[in-house]
């Protein structure tokens, strides 16, 4: 098990801060309550035409207004994709009762982000008006937005926060990669407090119409819309499209502990690898998902046994899921932990998923209950494991595992623990 903290012993990672931004809520309490009741943010696709895709269904954040979080001229430099990551970071140092300010700089608080696409829709939006009126009618803000840096650079400048400063772009997997660079960050001392979190905003016609070219996302085509992401269940068609971001504030024990700041859970270990075998397949058998996972076991100093909840990356795709489940059973046994697919609630934000899911992930620790897989009605005898189906349910949490999944065969999971 984790050694005991001392003042002089290994520096350990606590998370302090919660900021989701999602199509089921906005903020801590608004997502939980959708956990609560069996709340899907998954919708008829509003944003677009989507007559020439097969795909129909997304979950758009529609209640989304930028102006309760940026004054006018702020808003002139962030497209959609900066403003989730820099209002998820705000809501998380709110919830974590932190000060910051661009007049106080402290270089011992950092950012760690990420993002699978970054700044893609503002850039198809330019793109267009490129192509209509020449490079005049381009924003001249544009080569500001585009870039996936722009999430923890806007983040940093908004803050102050001149430490560790970086966006990966590590498809699916990017916000749990995000979770793990903070937790280094924090073990090797430094910083004192990231910003650790992953943004989306990839809701826009063509590269909607690319994914749904490749034959990923859901076409379900019946109501209610909400059963277009059914992750486990016998007939799950794909994942669905979503966008929005998650911030964790992610502090030092002993720092968070002297300011007596609340504490959610403990950030315990990670594992990261690449399958190196396919763009969109996994690789048959799970070999590198395996590892992953029990690296992050031996990273967390965690046995099987010890993990009490699993938040699988659980897309809805037919291989992926299926895959996924005998990985577990193969690490877990005839009869793992409870293992719940949460993309039935929020979607499918690429990068940003991971992090929402991470913020699931601690509140399920702090509130002592399991998030639902919502939609699960037909059980494929290829996943075999309790999906804790359709209703959120009571249990002793302990010690969470989150896994993320990504194109390119990037596997990232995270170990979270209860504070003893």
């Amino acid at each position: 098990m984790n050694n005991p903290n001392t003042s002089t012993g290994p520096r350990r990672a606590v998370i302090t801060g919660l900021g989701p931004i999602t199509a089921a809520g906005i903020g801590k309490e608004a997502l939980w309550r959708s956990v609560l009741e069996a709340k899907s943010g998954i919708d008829r696709v509003s944003f677009f035409n989507t007559d020439s895709y097969h795909a129909k269904h997304s979950a758009e954040v529609r209640d989304w207004d930028p102006k309760a979080f940026f004054p006018p001229h702020r808003l002139k430099r962030l497209d959609r994709y900066a403003q989730f990551a820099v209002a998820s970071a705000i809501l998380a140092l709110e919830d974590a009762g932190l000060d910051w300010s661009p007049q106080r700089p402290q270089t011992r608080a950092g950012v760690s982000f990420g993002t699978a696409l970054g700044g893609i829709a503002n850039a198809e939006k330019e793109h267009a008006a490129f192509l209509a009126g020449g490079p005049r009618a381009v924003n001249q803000t544009l080569a500001l937005t585009v870039f996936g840096g722009s999430a923890h650079s806007n983040i940093a400048i908004e803050c102050g926060f001149r430490g560790p400063g970086t966006t990966n772009s590590n498809s699916c997997s990017s916000g749990a990669v995000a979770v793990a660079d903070a937790l280094r960050f924090i073990r090797e001392g430094r910083a004192d407090i990231v910003v650790a979190g992953a943004a989306e905003a990839p809701l826009c016609p063509l590269t909607f119409g690319s994914f749904d070219f490749i034959k990923t996302m859901s076409r379900w085509q019946e109501d209610p819309p909400q059963f277009a992401c059914r992750p486990f269940d016998l007939t799950r068609q794909g994942f669905v499209m979503g966008e929005g971001a998650a911030s964790l504030v992610i502090e030092e024990y002993n720092h968070a502990k002297n300011r007596g700041a609340k504490i959610y859970a403990e950030v315990l270990g990670w594992g990261l690898n690449n399958e190196a075998y396919h763009m969109t397949s996994p690789l048959p058998g799970g070999e590198s998902v395996i590892l992953c996972m029990r690296e992050t076991l031996a990273d967390a100093g965690l046995q099987p046994g010890d993990i009490d909840y699993i938040n699988a990356h659980a897309s809805g795709t037919q291989m992926n899921d299926s895959n996924e489940a005998e990985c577990v059973r193969s690490i877990f046994g005839a009869s793992p932990p409870p293992v719940s697919g949460t993309k039935a609630i929020t979607g499918h934000p690429l990068g940003a998923t991971a992090a929402i899911e991470t913020v699931l992930c601690a509140l399920a620790i702090e509130r002592q209950i399991l998030p639902p897989t919502l939609h699960f009605q037909n059980p494929d005898p290829a996943c075999m494991i309790d999906v804790v189906p359709n209703q959120a349910r009571q249990a002793r949490i302990r010690n969470v595992l989150n896994n993320a999944f990504g194109f390119g065969g990037i596997n990232a999971c995270i170990a979270l623990g209860q504070l003893e």
